[in-house]
């Protein structure tokens, strides 16, 4: 009865079909036309939780860095903890620092929420909502409106976006409206390539509005790539880099360092000279990729075990 007379009163018969810009079903906001980063390149980082996309995305930051680019790179994670390697501590996040001000942010100086980090590597931890509430999307548009207030975009040539997780919701995608390519972080077994099947329909939705297109997948911590491979040969998608299982790589984080800052040992040399690879290709424009990502069932019957 509600919903009838509700519906009257708009002059309507039937309930409107949600039908979103941004994919079948969805109901996101679209991004403000004046929140568009311009002038630099722009990467979102994204793979199944605990894959290493804050190792990749710090040390490829630093790759830049040593390409002579001027890098700005943001956390989305309320664990904050996507630039400690770049800055030897963990930082304050965006959403903290507008909560001391009552979300004053006009009373906000860049140094209250950015940190400089190895390299010259500009730092933001973006932060999230307390566990349970609020969206993730809300944050990183707070961010970017800041950064462009302060004019923290203009001397920038390279922008990482650091997002956490597998793509469940909208507001983990949102990154992606500023992008210009996205980058997944995968390993050689069955849940991260499961994790990038899901990631990859949800940039595939996002470009039909966005500029954000595919540039490739990183095989990250394994010793083959194998089962990567075969699954990009599936899609049509692509491997763009493979490090594999250093064990230097894992004492870097513990160190509180990124791969550039480590003594010059074989594995760590092998190891910095794939993420300037990586830089140099993302840098020169890859190609827009447009997999088609698989069903669940046809992933499981490629890659699970007999």
């Amino acid at each position: 009865m509600r919903e009838a007379a509700g519906l009257e009163a708009r002059g309507v018969k039937t309930p409107p079909v949600l039908r979103g810009q941004d994919g079948e079903g969805s109901v996101q906001v679209h991004q403000d036309a004046t929140m568009k980063i311009e002038g630099a390149q722009v990467f979102s980082v994204y793979g199944k939780g605990g894959i290493g996309k804050s190792t990749t995305s710090s040390n490829l930051s630093a790759a830049f860095a040593k390409l002579g680019k001027r890098v700005l790179q943001i956390g989305c994670d309320p664990k904050h903890d996507s630039t400690f390697t770049l800055t030897g501590k963990l930082q304050p996040t965006v959403i903290d620092i507008l909560k001391e001000v009552d979300f004053h942010a006009e009373e906000l100086r860049p140094e209250d929420f950015v940190t400089e980090g190895w390299g010259g590597v500009q730092c933001i931890e973006a932060g999230g909502p307390p566990a349970g509430t609020g969206c993730g999307g809300y944050v990183v548009g707070q961010t970017v409106k800041l950064l462009k207030q302060h004019h923290l975009l203009d001397d920038t040539d390279v922008v990482i976006f650091d997002v956490l997780g597998d793509v469940v919701c909208g507001g983990f995608a949102a990154p992606l409206q500023h992008a210009d390519r996205a980058v997944i972080v995968t390993a050689n077994d069955f849940d991260s390539i499961y994790a990038m099947n899901r990631i990859i329909a949800a940039v595939q939705a996002k470009s039909a509005n966005y500029k954000v297109r595919l540039a490739g997948c990183v095989a990250n911590r394994s010793k083959a790539t194998d089962e990567v491979d075969r699954f990009c040969d599936t899609v049509g998608f692509k491997r763009i880099a493979h490090m594999p299982d250093f064990d230097a790589i894992r004492r870097s984080r513990l160190k509180k360092k990124t791969l550039f800052e480590m003594p010059d040992e074989d594995d760590i040399v092998l190891a910095r000279a794939e993420y300037i690879r990586l830089a140099e290709t993302l840098w020169a424009g890859t190609e827009p990729l447009a997999p088609e990502p698989l069903p669940d069932r046809d992933i499981f019957e490629l890659l699970g075990f007999d």
